[in-house]
This record gives C-alpha cells, sequence and structure tokens, in this order.
C-alpha cells in the first residue's frame, strides 16, 4: 500500500498555504500597489532556485474526524534561494495574513528559523519585511500577557551580524519588532510610494502624543531617506528595482566572515589611465568638483555601488570593484559643505569600516578634507563626540587602507584618513595641501601681534599668508617625509596593486571581526 493519500495531503497543505490571508487579503494588498509574499520570492530568486521550509506553519482547523477543514498559513514565508547563483536565505512577512503580525505557534520543538539557519549554515540572510509588528489580539490567542524579555530571535538577529551578510528591505508598512529588525542588517531599503518604519504607527502616536498622522508622514522616504533620519540606506524606485540592489549589494561580500569575497572580472584593465583625471580637480579651489566621477573612473567599469546617497551628503560611500576585487569606496564630496565631515558623515564612515572589518574588504579614499564641520549647527548635533567616535573607529579598524589625497587633508578629520598600524598606502595628487589646520583662518590667530603693530595690517595679514602658502607645497613635505606624489593619471593601476597585494592580508583576519558588528 502506497503513501499516495498522504503526498496528496502535502499537496494540498501546499495549495492552502499558497492561498496566503485568502481573497481579500490580496486584494488589498495589490490595491496598496504593493505584490504578495510569493511574487517577492519568485522576484527575488533565480528562477526555480527558491525551496520553503517551514512550510506547514500556521492554524488549522478541524471536523470531529479530525480532517482539516481550514487552513491560515503563518504570516511569514521562509526559505532558501540562489541570487546570481550564490545560496541565500530569506524569510519574508505575509500582511495578507493578520498585517504580517506575529501569532501563536512558538514553544519547543520548533523547527530553526531562518535567522538561525542563516547562522548555522553560513549563508546570507534577507528579510523581505512588510509586518505589522505583534498585535493586541495575540493575547487573547494565548489567555495571558507576557512580560518583554529579549527574546531568541532578537538575540540570533544581533549575532548574525558578525557573521554572515544581513539585507533587510522595507516592502510596506513595517513597526515594532520587523522595525528594529530593519536596522539589524549591514544594508537596508525601502520601496518609494509603498514602504513606511516606525516603532509604532499613526494609532498609537495617536494614544500616546493625541495628533493624527499618516503613515508617510511618521515614516516614509521623506523622513528616511531625504529628511535625514539615516535608518534606511537606499531607497528603490520600485519592488524589482529592490530586488536587483539586494542581489548587488551581496555580491561584492562572502557567503560568511570564514570566506573571501568573491572576485569578479569584468573586463576592465587595471592599467587603464584615463586622461580627464589630470583636470579632475581645479587649480582654483573655490570651484567644487564632482568626486563620483573620480571613483567611477578609478574603479572598475559600472561597479560602483553607492550607500546612503541621501544621508551624510558630505562624504559618499560604497562598494566597487577593482581588478574584479571587491572594495569599499569613499570620498568628501565638496558639493555638499564643502566636503567637511559632520556627524552624520562620520557616522556613515563608521559603519563602512565595520563593514569591511566584519567582511574583509580593502578601502579606497579619496580625501578632499577640509576638517569637521564647524559652527552652531555642528556643535548642536554634537561634533566632538561624533569625531571622537569617528578617530576610535579608524584607530580600532583592520582593512588595509588606501588614502588617495585629492584635495585638503586638515585637522583631526583630515588624520582619520591615515591609519598607524596595519596595511595603509597614501598617495598625493599634485592639487592636494595639507596641516594641522588652515593657513586662511590660522594667520591672524598666530600672527596677531605681527598684524597688528604693522603699518599696514591687511596687507601684512596678506604678506603673511603668501609666505606660509608658499611652504605648504606638496613637494616640500616630500622632500622631507619620503610621501609620494603621483600623477592622478596612475591612480588606478597603484590601487589596483594595492588590492591585489591587500589578499594576502585579508586572508589572515578570516573568521569574526575583533569587535561584534555594530548597526
Amino acid at each position: 500500500m502506497s503513501w499516495e493519500p498522504e503526498v496528496e495531503e502535502i499537496r494540498r497543505r501546499h495549495e492552502l498555504a499558497a492561498g496566503m490571508g485568502g481573497p481579500e487579503g490580496i486584494a488589498r494588498q495589490r490595491r496598496r500597489g504593493k505584490l504578495t509574499v510569493r511574487e517577492r520570492m519568485d522576484g527575488l530568486a533565480d528562477p526555480g532556485s527558491f525551496q520553503e521550509f517551514r512550510s506547514f506553519m500556521g492554524t488549522g482547523t478541524y471536523d470531529e474526524d479530525g480532517q482539516l477543514t481550514s487552513f491560515m498559513p503563518s504570516g511569514s514565508v521562509e526559505g532558501t534561494m540562489r541570487l546570481n547563483g550564490r545560496k541565500v536565505v530569506v524569510s519574508a512577512g505575509d500582511f495578507t495574513v493578520r498585517g504580517g503580525s506575529g501569532g501563536s505557534g512558538e514553544g519547543i520543538g520548533q523547527e530553526i528559523r531562518a535567522s538561525d539557519r542563516a547562522r548555522r549554515w553560513r549563508l546570507p540572510y534577507v528579510r523581505l519585511l512588510d509586518a505589522a509588528g505583534g498585535s493586541v489580539a495575540h493575547f487573547e490567542e494565548i489567555g495571558r500577557t507576557y512580560l518583554p524579555d529579549g527574546n531568541e530571535w532578537s538575540r540570533h538577529s544581533v549575532a548574525l551580524l558578525s557573521e554572515v551578510p544581513v539585507v533587510s528591505a522595507v516592502m510596506g508598512s513595517v513597526a515594532g519588532l520587523p522595525a528594529v529588525d530593519a536596522c539589524l542588517a549591514h544594508f537596508n531599503l525601502m520601496v518609494s510610494g509603498i514602504s513606511q518604519l516606525f516603532p509604532g504607527g499613526p494609532p498609537v502616536v495617536k494614544a500616546s502624543l493625541g495628533y493624527d498622522i499618516t503613515k508617510e508622514e511618521l515614516g516614509g522616504e521623506d523622513v528616511h531617506i531625504h529628511g535625514g533620519s539615516g535608518s534606511v540606506d537606499n531607497l528603490a524606485e520600485s519592488e524589482d528595482h529592490a530586488f536587483a540592489m539586494i542581489r548587488d549589494f551581496l555580491g561584492y561580500l562572502p557567503p560568511s566572515v570564514w570566506e573571501m569575497a568573491p572576485r569578479q572580472e569584468i573586463g576592465d584593465d587595471p592599467a587603464r589611465q584615463d586622461e580627464w583625471l589630470l583636470e579632475a580637480v581645479p587649480r582654483n579651489r573655490r570651484r567644487p568638483y564632482n568626486v563620483r566621477k573620480i571613483i567611477n573612473s578609478v574603479v572598475d567599469e559600472g561597479s560602483f555601488f553607492e550607500i546612503a546617497p541621501f544621508y551624510g551628503k558630505a562624504r559618499v560611500t560604497g562598494l566597487a570593484r577593482i581588478d574584479g576585487y571587491p572594495v569599499a569606496v569613499m570620498g568628501n564630496n565638496p558639493l555638499q559643505q564643502g566636503g567637511a565631515t559632520g556627524p552624520q558623515e562620520g557616522d556613515k564612515v563608521i559603519r563602512l569600516l565595520a563593514l569591511c572589518d566584519t567582511f574583509h574588504l580593502p578601502i579606497i579614499s579619496f580625501a578632499d578634507e577640509p576638517g569637521f564641520l564647524v559652527g552652531l549647527q555642528s556643535e548642536l548635533m554634537g561634533i566632538e563626540r561624533a569625531g571622537a567616535r569617528l578617530v576610535a573607529a579608524v584607530c580600532e579598524s583592520r582593512a588595509p587602507w588606501l588614502t588617495i589625497v585629492v584635495g585638503q587633508l586638515f585637522g583631526v578629520a583630515g588624520q582619520c584618513q591615515h591609519r598607524a598600524t596595519g596595511m595603509f598606502e597614501r598617495f598625493v595628487w599634485p592639487s592636494a595641501s595639507w596641516g594641522s589646520m588652515h593657513i586662511e583662518g590660522g594667520t591672524r590667530a598666530a600672527y596677531r601681534r605681527r598684524i597688528d603693530e604693522a603699518d599696514d595690517p591687511a596687507a601684512e595679514e596678506r604678506r603673511i599668508e603668501a609666505m606660509l602658502k608658499s611652504l605648504a607645497s606638496p613637494f616640500r613635505t616630500a622632500e622631507n617625509s619620503g610621501q609620494e606624489i603621483i600623477d592622478p593619471r596612475r591612480t588606478r593601476p597603484l590601487a589596483a596593486e594595492f588590492v591585489r597585494d591587500a589578499q594576502a592580508i585579508l586572508r589572515d583576519q578570516l573568521g569574526p571581526p575583533p569587535a561584534p558588528y555594530r548597526p
């Protein structure tokens, strides 16, 4: 006698689970302009590669004979899939099932969750978040309330960050614990027009603070992308664009901290020298330039993946490839606050350094650093503490570091472009200038008495400034220090050599980082 009846039951239950929250719930999802959880899995995965686990989780209703009469699946779909041929673990909230909120089903004898599976199997983990978090209806189901206890799920989410790449995509209205999961990631994104993120939604705000607000006003893209919250890195134009971003980001990282990041040659000659780099930085220092264009000229063609472009705009950060090897890249952006490093910029750099230290990437920095951001607003944002955090992060980093000084390098912020230990290299362009402070701002402070006692104080100040500027030639520094000044066109070949040499250092760093990753 065969087991065909039981196999038929497997098929039936899978069909019921595929029905998600039912026709009404699916219709609401579509009216909001969102894909269903099953469509999202199909859109993200390499064709035919999705393998679901915990697929029978849910709540069944049975008749007197013990036969299943109806079934409501879990509010989460979990499984493995391949992205560009590489295996990952994925979990996705199903908003059609109770708004994706948590429910019953926890307890002993549970099969391991997606986050724990990713950790045990050393695979990248992707969350597609579309969930409202906890629901008070759960209290009725379990017949009690409970004390918040920092549950095992949260502990797994934090430990995971020091072991495998984690990506969170905000695909709808996300609140509660899923909102925290959105930020317990190495990279996160939201989708324009359909995504919001907050610890508690408009009803909670109304109950606690007494005012009305919409989901978009509370936690939409104007808050998290363009408003400076810094809680979300990138904005996708559509769900398909979000899937492409996830694939691209993970393509630069290894499956886990125990492996090297994959090399991917794209046929761009590492010895290429772009002629226009000779004019990339204007002689007139008051004229800004496009640092992204410089970055794209040095890295492999089309490989630059920018992270958090609308946050901390005076610093450009991202991932790229040089001679096929993944690297982290950053650069001061003179088009924003003169390229000065403020608290947001420092935060971006700290996160990038943590990513490098965790997943064994070298960092290439295009430095044009006028110093830490000055002024009252910067003080109100705590620039000194932010600067101290950046200094500490640079000192603690072990990533091989190459600095290309294309412009200014001043003050303590300029010192944050240098590594005192580990593999470090620095090249400077002829356009570079540096010092402990700017000559224009420091002349009067240092020579006040001589200037004030002169017959023509303004002329004397100009004369002293001219004398000091003559001493600021990079060639004078090179005479004393041995600093290498290079033709800007040689930047890519030299960077390629540095990245190739760094691979031996990086292989010795395989394994978890010395300090836990902090998002």
